[in-house]
């Protein structure tokens, strides 16, 4: 019979009026945009539940508890419908059912009152367990958010951790990637996975040089440190130079260059040369011998420090004072804009650290993505490590010239050309180089057949000579800015009959692994030709095929789905979707046009120019990547000068916006696929750490790095370490002691992993992001051992310092 005794307050039939219109008012947006996706073929989801919360918002309004009854079965429906579109991938289902276990949570909580407003018994006991269930369940989710969810997790046999002897034990970290090769591993394991987490602040530097960036463009702080002996040698985004004290960080010099560039000024290293130690001759068959070079005993620079610089200068310091050498260039310093022809700033810029190649200093360039198709050449060019003198050039554009160009002459325009860091090797004395694109990025009608033969492939050079060995191509036409971003890492690839064969191994901006027989460039891996789709730009030499480095892992490369589209909020993810689903997608290789396409990775990765680490002993290759999606529209122009047009491509967002491309009939508008709260519209994670292990080819285990702590919805900072997984930039470092260090995310930490389980074993709070690559070296003088991070702030962060930080264990442990 009807219950009547305690029928709603005038407070609590407000109540439900204003609950209903919550629900209502959700209700509409899930049903008009469901509708709209609806019709561009996507989901039925979002307009069938719009409609189930209209309803059941109008009659939680009416006091009608049958509005809670089809809430709970909308609830319930969803749930089936996530698990069927997503399994039990933790973070597309948090996605789903996170902010409806809370709605359903009220709505449970508000079921007596419903009753009662129709008379009924409020049944109070019911209505409360069930809401106790779901607020558990949702304060479950919500906590296990704080949790890391690796990708693949570590299974099977662990590899055994191999001590360190006194042999094999390293004494400098004498080259950008630690090792000729790019290892980024130290056979150093006083810090190991039992004694890590004793690690402290050992000492903080300040080099006075914080990288400000006004607006979009300006200064980072990209650097990896040197450590030879008792001194470790910095760069700063300004390029000035600095040797400091390897125990204490106390500066003995600094040699301030204060160089200028409009944009893009950092510095990511330094080489270091020797001239006082035996010259060390190839031992491959058919090697050209390194040419000898002298320096008198006890002259300046005997022992030398040499750059790059943002204003195209290479330069070479005294190791010992800070003095530029006077036998090198003119007064230390090399023009490396003669021959380039007009090179004004910033086309013409060299952030990554010159290669020693035995006395060969060899440099490339990095040239200004999507400006124009009249910009200086990607020549790459061997120096005189002593003298500064040209030795070699290879120009890309005519291999003819071995020098200087002909008189009246330049290196040919707009080439492929060597942005990142090269790798030498020493036993066949050759460098292989990363090159990347000619100019423009994403247009291709005037390249030339030498410009489709070197851009985007790994190039082998003779150190001595500067002739070609071989080249191997991971893009065809690249329109995509698909470049090799980073240096190689030398590897002994394991045969199935228990050989190795000397190898390289590198990532592209594609996601994707390649191994390479070191001496023939041929693949250790498989590679297929896939098909791919040809736009409708006029005379645009559209590939029919592009690579895919199937016999490797594939990091971050899936094609995406409408039930791939994530966001922070139902309605969040609905208009993830209908964005996805109004642009051209075809995967990997989805070529720009002038209608809007979605490149996933986009230009910014995949991987970029941190480079990998390996682990000799367990044959496991370390991978960091960022997954960020960029929309792109090709625009047809008036004239080819594009004029009024912002010159957006020279921004350290790589050109995100519409910037120009001179000389050809299109602008490019490009922008990161990002929600409405300015996250990304795919699922998590954005950013992983990837153990590949080389014997079998497979992923060991990946895991997500970096947490929302620093950052998170329309860039105000969350503060809550959920470990989702940050885009990453800079590299990391492995070490024997079973670790692997890691910094470039988007939080403000440096972070230790087991190399073992990817198992994070610990983390310091640093007091901005940092973009660089950790380095470990132990001091001569004391036995310790250090870890180096270098902190000037974060890509996306306004935060910003100066600090060069060392971490040891404390005395005695």
């Amino acid at each position: 019979m009807p219950h009547s005794s305690f029928p709603p307050t005038i407070l609590g039939r407000l109540y439900l009026v204003l609950l209903g219109l919550v629900v209502v008012l959700a209700g509409l947006a899930l049903l008009g945009g469901g509708a709209y996706l609806l019709s561009l073929g996507g989901s039925a989801y979002f307009a069938l539940m719009g409609l189930a919360l209209v309803v059941s918002g109008l009659l939680i309004i009416k006091g009608r508890p049958l509005g809670a009854w089809i809430f709970a079965i909308a609830t319930l429906a969803t749930i089936g419908w996530a698990i069927w579109e997503v399994g039990l991938d933790y973070w597309p289902l948090i996605s789903r059912l996170l902010a409806l276990g809370v709605g359903a949570t009220v709505i449970a909580l508000s079921f007596p009152l419903l009753r009662r407003s129709v008379g009924k018994a409020p049944a109070y006991k019911g209505s409360f367990a069930i809401a106790l269930m779901l607020a558990i369940a949702s304060g479950a989710g919500f906590a296990t958010m704080f949790i890391p969810h690796p990708t693949v997790t570590a299974s099977g046999a662990l590899p055994e951790r191999v001590a360190v002897t006194p042999e094999t034990e390293q004494k400098n970290w004498e080259h950008y990637g630690n090792t000729p090769g790019g290892s980024r591993f130290a056979a150093l394991d006083q810090i190991n996975l039992d004694t890590v987490k004793g690690l402290q602040v050992a000492w903080t530097y300040h080099t006075g040089d914080t990288p400000i960036s006004p607006g979009a463009n300006g200064a980072e702080d990209q650097q990896t440190p040197l450590q030879v002996g008792e001194r470790v040698f910095l760069c700063t985004p300004h390029n000035n130079v600095i040797a400091i004290d390897a125990d204490t960080g106390k500066e003995i010099w600094k040699a301030e260059i204060n160089a200028k560039s409009s944009v893009w000024m950092r510095c990511r290293g330094l080489a270091y040369f020797d001239a006082t130690r035996p010259l060390e001759q190839p031992t491959a068959p058919n090697s050209t011998p390194v040419t000898a070079v002298a320096v008198a005993p006890g002259a300046l620079c005997e022992r030398r420090i040499l750059m790059n610089t943002i204003q195209a200068e290479l330069i070479a310091l005294d190791a010992e004072t800070g003095a530029f050498c006077p036998d090198f260039g003119t007064n230390g310093r090399v023009d490396l804009k003669i021959g380039m022809g007009d090179a004004p700033d910033p086309s013409y810029v060299l952030t990554s650290a010159p290669t020693l190649a035995g006395t060969t200093v060899v440099v490339g360039g990095r040239i200004a993505d999507n400006v124009s198709t009249d910009m200086p050449g990607g020549v790459m060019r061997g120096f005189d490590a002593v003298t500064g003198a040209l030795r070699w050039a290879f120009d890309p554009g005519n291999p003819a010239i071995t020098l200087l160009p002909p008189e009246g002459q330049t290196y040919t325009r707009s080439t492929p050309n060597v942005w990142a860091s090269m790798s030498y090797d020493p036993a066949s004395n050759t460098v292989f180089m990363p090159v990347g694109s000619p100019s423009v990025d994403l247009w291709g009608a005037d390249r030339t057949a030498l410009d489709h033969k070197y851009g985007a492939s790994m190039l082998a050079l003779d150190a001595t000579t500067g002739r070609e060995k071989w080249v191997y191509q991971t893009v065809h036409n690249d329109l995509w800015d698909f470049d090799v971003p980073m240096q190689p890492t030398f590897v002994d690839f394991p045969q199935k009959d228990g050989t190795t064969v000397p190898a390289l191994v590198f990532g592209t901006k594609a996601g994707q692994l390649y191994v390479l027989d070191r001496a023939t460039g041929k693949p250790l891996t498989d590679v297929v030709e896939q098909p791919v789709k040809p736009g409708t730009i006029p005379d645009e030499p559209y590939a029919p095929t592009q690579p895919r480095s199937v016999g490797m892992p594939q990091i971050g490369t899936e094609t995406l789905t409408e039930a791939d589209m994530w966001g922070a909020t139902p309605i969040d993810q609905l208009l993830c979707r209908i964005a996805f689903k109004s642009m051209r997608y075809d995967g990997l290789y989805t070529v720009p046009d002038t209608d809007v396409s979605l490149s996933f990775p986009g230009s910014l990765g995949g991987m970029n120019w941190g480079g990998l680490s390996s682990d000799p002993n367990s044959n496991y290759i370390f991978v960091n990547d960022m997954r960020l999606g960029l929309w792109i529209q090709m625009i047809k122009v008036e004239t080819k000068t594009a004029t009024g047009i912002n010159t957006g491509g020279e921004s350290v967002n790589t050109g995100m916006g519409l910037v120009p491309m001179k000389g050809t009939p299109y602008a490019v508008n490009k922008n990161r696929f990002l929600s409405q709260l300015g996250i990304p519209c795919q699922k998590p994670p954005y950013g992983t750490l990837t153990a590949i292990d080389m014997k079998t080819q497979q992923v060991a285990w990946q895991v997500p790095v970096g947490t929302v702590e620093d950052t998170g919805p329309l860039g105000i900072k969350m503060g809550l370490q959920i470990p989702i997984g940050m885009p990453t930039l800079g590299g990391t470092l492995a070490t024997q002691g079973g670790l692997v260090f890691i910094a470039g995310t988007q939080d403000y930490y440096l972070r230790a992993f087991s190399t073992q389980t990817g198992a994070e074993v610990w983390k310091a709070r640093l007091p901005v992001g940092s973009q660089g690559g950790p380095m470990t070296y132990k001091s001569p003088k004391t036995g310790k051992q250090y870890v180096l991070i270098s902190a000037g702030g974060a890509r996306q962060s306004p935060d910003r310092g100066d600090y060069v930080i060392a971490y040891a264990l404390p005395d005695g442990q």
